[in-house]
């Protein structure tokens, strides 16, 4: 939010996909369809003008600036009526490919006039054009499953070609194929092509992959994938996967036995499964690594006749569903936040009154925290509720009391449905409220006492048997005054597991793809790890690349990736962290201290440790009193409001080596928005939560002593160094 959408010379794209097809409009139209932005196709582009001369214009001056959605515009204004020539005129792009999308455009003209073809050869022409069923139910006003069911009734189903890697020269034999509908390109003939999927009479599982990295769902998801399929290759399956992101290594035709280069959608997936159970014993579908993608897909599929791997869909269903899940933790006991779901504004209202301010407000099935706010009043919730329905679609809004001085732990775990195992608790050092891919966090953690710890451990294990987890499954809890609340349960894979894997040194994706396969967890033969080193995650931010944008955190997810420091004591492993993410602390210099009332008292300590250090301390005047009255020197700066000379004057003169900005409301994150953006452009270390700060103080200290030490990551896993006398047992996990 706030960044402005228009394409430059600097990359702002975190993700994308590939689609293949036989001809330009087929691949076009399934990579819109892969993006998972909400779109059937080459979709309509929306409008807000109402008159045919007023549209027209906003069309024009929209294809004049160059933003991701131009070429749907482009569409939008064949439809409109432009001409290719006044099109190719503003936007530059070659006449080629503004005529092959005139094809599209057209087609879907004479779809919209004359309704669903009622023979098989202009159900595959649309088809051969990249149509999917879902987009040609839209244009012809009818059901997905009626369009369906239309086209298998008329004998028209996807053919797979293989990727040829000979020129045709050879037959290829690659096992590396994608679906089309016709037989070649410029051939006009639509009789049933050739299929050259030929499955193998092995016993098989597909795996479906985490589609294009985007915030929320990256490249974490890609190893867990891919380690899925290497364990179940080992285990002597046949391993199928799906994906249709070409960064990633779960799309290299080596990783899988199979591999189908394909959308993640019903359509896509249905063909795939009936092919592949033409043939051989197929196993089932595992939905639980590629992140939210696949498990939104795991009803669907089932209710296709597809068998769910690993933890069944009437839990994850009970993870998803509000009301069932509240009642599943008060049969177990344990507590959460007060929570309500609203489906309109009024709702949500009497919800938040009830429920008492501050309030987390969210849209459901949304990735990566969008939209999602922290409402302090009224006024906040109105205009949050308005944000979370738009970014909700038709599903409710969920409204949460926000649990302020907070500790947010993460928590993976595994499960055969019996026995469950926690692999690692993770504690966030920034306060609850952040949203947990934001905050750097700490395994194992070192703030919260053994006996919550081990209530944490006790109710993982009730809520993995209560759920009938099978595999992986991540828990959030929030520790405040000493009492455990549940916060959320995903019965997956997480962003934390690589991260947890590589701290603890055991390979938690592989066995839990075992699991899933229907392996005991005793086989295993897991240790309880007992750590003896320090491991800190990291959020890398692409604030550079977003001007304009504020670098403020929370609720709503924004990093884009992460990165790890490990030693042997916390300060250690948080220095090598922000080294690792290019936040490089600085041995002195002027720290400048601006935070909010409710983070004064908080901030005294880490501020006297860094005077205590030799920094000079500046801060506003609000905390440069404070701050002297608990007896620590500070030098009192403009605001940037409050005139010349001002904190950003001094910011820009290179005259501040380290920044403290906690801030609420909208005023004043308004008016402090200057200052983070000054640090941004000048790389400035700065940190946004005092818990954040106060880690930096630390690492600091420890910078100042001298060289941090390296080490292999293999030689925290030695004899004695991790699990004591169990280590010896870490050897044949690995082997398993």
């Amino acid at each position: 939010p706030g960044a402005r959408p228009e394409l430059d010379t600097a990359m702002r794209s975190v993700g994308e996909v590939m689609a293949i097809g036989r001809n330009f409009a087929e691949s076009l139209q399934k990579a819109y369809a892969s993006l998972e932005i909400g779109l059937d196709g080459l979709d309509e582009y929306p409008l807000h003008s109402s008159g045919t001369m007023e549209r027209r214009d906003e069309l024009r001056e929209f294809l004049a600036r160059r933003t991701p959605d131009r070429l749907r515009a482009a569409a939008q204004a064949l439809r409109e009526g432009l001409n290719i020539d006044e099109i190719q005129a503003i936007t530059a792009y070659d006449p080629w490919f503004l005529e092959r999308i005139r094809e599209i455009v057209d087609m879907e003209e004479d779809l919209r006039n004359h309704g669903l073809p009622r023979n098989a050869e202009g159900l595959r022409r649309l088809k051969a054009h990249g149509f999917t069923d879902s987009r040609i139910a839209r244009v012809t006003r009818n059901s997905t499953e009626a369009v369906r069911n239309a086209r298998q009734a008329s004998g028209v189903r996807p053919v797979y070609k293989r990727i040829d890697t000979c020129a045709a020269e050879f037959e290829a034999e690659t096992p590396y194929l994608y679906s089309t509908w016709e037989t070649g390109p410029d051939t006009g003939d639509l009789d049933v092509p050739e299929d050259e999927a030929r499955p193998s009479d092995r016993k098989k599982v597909i795996v479906l992959g985490g589609g294009p990295n985007r915030i929320g769902q990256g490249i974490e998801f890609d190893y867990c994938c891919c380690h899925a399929c290497f364990a179940l290759s080992e285990a002597g399956y046949e391993t199928i996967m799906v994906n249709c992101n070409p960064e990633t290594v779960s799309t290299d035709p080596d990783t899988s036995d199979r591999l189908y280069f394909e959308p993640l959608t019903v359509e896509s997936l249905c063909g795939i499964l009936e092919v592949e159970a033409s043939n051989g014993e197929l196993a089932g579908v595992i939905v639980q690594f590629g992140g939210q993608t696949p498990l939104r897909l795991a009803e669907s599929l089932e209710r296709n006749g597809a068998r769910i791997l690993g933890t069944p869909f009437e839990a994850i269903d009970l993870a998803e569903d509000r009301e069932r899940f509240k009642r599943s933790l008060e049969k177990l006991g344990l507590q959460q936040p007060m929570n309500a779901t609203a489906t309109t504004r009024k709702d949500a209202v009497r919800a938040a009154r009830s429920i008492g301010y501050p309030a987390v407000i969210r849209p459901s099935y949304v990735l990566g925290g969008r939209a999602m706010r922290i409402a302090r009043d009224e006024a906040d919730l109105d205009a949050f509720v308005r944000a979370a329905f738009g970014a909700s679609g038709n599903n409710p809004v969920l409204i949460d009391a926000f649990l302020e001085n907070a500790i947010e732990l993460d928590v993976d775990a595994l499960s055969d449905g019996e026995e469950v195992w926690t692999a690692g608790i993770l504690e966030h050092i920034e306060e609850a409220g952040i949203h947990s891919g934001d905050s750097a966090c700490a395994l194992p953690p070192h703030t919260v006492p053994t006996s919550v710890l081990a209530e944490v451990h006790r109710q993982t294990a009730a809520l993995g048997r209560e759920l009938g987890v099978i595999g992986l499954m991540n828990i959030q809890y929030a520790v405040q005054g000493g009492e455990v609340h549940v916060l959320e349960v995903n019965p997956r894979a997480s962003r934390t597991a690589p991260f947890i894997a590589k701290a603890i040194g055991i390979p938690i994706v592989r066995i839990a793809a075992r699991l899933a396969a229907g392996e005991k967890l005793a086989s295993f033969g897991l240790p309880q790890p007992q750590i003896r080193h320090t491991a800190v995650k990291e959020a890398v931010f692409p604030f550079l690349r977003f001007p304009g944008v504020d670098a403020i955190l929370g609720p709503e997810m924004r990093s884009t990736g992460e990165v790890m420091g490990i030693d042997h004591d916390f300060a250690r492993a948080f220095l090598k962290s922000q080294r690792g993410a290019g936040n490089h602390l600085p041995n002195g210099g002027t720290v400048f201290v601006s935070v909010r009332d409710a983070d004064k008292s908080a901030i005294i300590e880490p501020a006297r440790q860094l005077a205590g250090l030799g920094f000079h301390v500046a801060a506003t005047r609000g905390t440069a009193s404070y701050l002297q009255d608990h007896g620590i020197e500070a030098e009192a700066v403009n605001k940037v409001h409050q005139g010349s000379p001002h904190i950003v004057e001094k910011i820009n003169a290179n005259a501040i080596s380290l920044v403290i900005n906690t801030t609420e409301g909208d005023r004043a994150i308004r008016d402090s928005f200057t200052l983070r953006e000054a640090v941004l452009k000048l790389r400035v270390p700065y940190f946004t939560t005092v818990p954040g700060a106060a880690a930096a103080v630390q690492a600091i200290r420890i910078a100042r002593m001298g060289p941090v030490a390296v080490a292999s990551l293999q030689s925290y896993f030695r004899e004695g160094s991790a699990f004591g006398s169990q280590s010896s047992r870490r050897g044949a996990i690995h082997e398993q």
